[in-house]
């Protein structure tokens, strides 16, 4: 599904964000990608949606080769990769449902699929009595369960979550990760960046560790947790 062989990225001012990493995420996994600010997660984690492109290694996701990708292709590789931000990202101008809908409309599809699909991932969201409200009618939960129905309306093999819980009150980042745990269970592999050492200490999965651009952990699922 996700599979990384001595990748480095080094960016155009000399900084070597990640070094000669190597891992590999299968199907159905929920893994948390965790490590102190400026240890290169985020990097790490913008390589596998070809946000950013690796210097050299090699790097699969979904099947697609993302050293030799063309750009043309990119948005093929995207259909397949949902992506959840810290700050929703969402479009102010449109109402939640044509926040969602544009996902859809954007690869072509028919408005009757179109209406179908979004008022199932809406009602998956808890959200479907909202689909004429805009983003700033929202809470800042309710607008990260917007995202998300938007990441997973094309019904995507991975999800990646980008601190989705980061501007999140306790209550509203539990309600999220019961949403993105009800998403790994329909069988959509689950990458998750976070700073949250209550939520990956209380919802056990695997971890990675990154620090100073390397993994310097991988741990299975029940391990001992992490500490921020």
């Amino acid at each position: 599904m996700i599979e990384m062989n001595d990748v480095t990225k080094k960016y155009s001012n000399g900084t070597t964000a990640v070094r000669n990493l190597s891992v590999k995420i299968d199907q159905g996994e929920f893994v948390y990608v965790v490590g102190p600010s400026g240890a290169g997660k985020s990097t790490f984690i913008k390589l596998m949606y070809r946000e950013e492109k690796a210097t050299k290694g090699n790097l699969n996701v979904v099947g697609y080769d993302l050293l030799k990708i063309k750009n043309k292709n990119i948005p093929l590789l995207r259909r397949e990769v949902g992506i959840v931000f810290q700050d929703y990202k969402l479009l102010h101008q449109k109402t939640i449902y044509e926040n969602v809908a544009y996902a859809m409309q954007v690869i072509g599809k028919r408005p009757r699929e179109i209406k179908r699909r979004v008022m199932e991932v809406l009602d998956l969201v808890g959200l479907r009595h909202k689909v004429r409200v805009f983003p700033s009618e929202l809470s800042g939960g309710e607008q990260q369960r917007v995202a998300i129905a938007r990441a997973i309306v094309n019904t995507p093999k991975v999800l990646i979550a980008d601190e989705p819980t980061g501007n999140l009150d306790p209550e509203n980042s539990w309600e999220i990760m019961k949403l993105l745990e009800k998403i790994n269970t329909q069988g959509t592999t689950v990458v998750m960046a976070t700073h949250n050492s209550t939520i990956v200490n209380t919802i056990r999965h695997r971890v990675i560790a990154i620090e100073n651009g390397r993994i310097i952990r991988d741990q299975a699922e029940g391990e001992y947790g992490y500490d921020d």
